[in-house]
């Protein structure tokens, strides 16, 4: 059950993550549609700050559970801060650049929580903590 929750966290941040992406790099073809839509806090430069803060927090709290319950490797943490960094200064590279930083930055995000679930998939505490216990 633990296990479970665990890698739905997981599951959760590589979702948000993928459709944080896909946001930051349709928003220029999607520009001129928005206001129409009444969507035009989706434009915002602080919508999208927010978004990749509660990436940020979500990705830490399963990366750490993992790392604290189970396999303490720091390198999945590595990427998620490099993927936030990369992310977080999109900007500083040029707009010409700037899907490409998203998706380099989305993707250190999306890797460290892919390694996350697999060092606990690995993890031989991972699998005995599931097991119901008898008594």
């Amino acid at each position: 059950m633990i296990s479970q929750s665990k890698s739905l966290l997981d599951k959760a941040g590589i979702a948000l993550t993928s459709l944080c992406a896909v946001h930051c790099i349709l928003l220029p073809v999607l520009l001129p549609v928005i206001p129409l839509l009444g969507a035009s806090f989706l434009a915002n430069e602080s919508f999208e700050r927010a978004a990749l803060l509660l990436t940020m927090v979500l990705g830490f709290i399963a990366l750490f559970s993992g790392f604290h319950r189970y396999h303490r490797k720091l390198y999945p943490f590595y990427s998620l801060f490099l993927g936030g960094f990369i992310y977080w200064h999109k900007d500083s590279f040029g707009h010409h650049l700037e899907p490409a930083v998203l998706t380099v930055g989305a993707a250190f995000v999306v890797l460290a929580h892919v390694l996350n679930m697999r060092l606990c998939q690995r993890c031989t505490d991972c699998k005995t903590d599931s097991e119901p216990v008898q008594g």
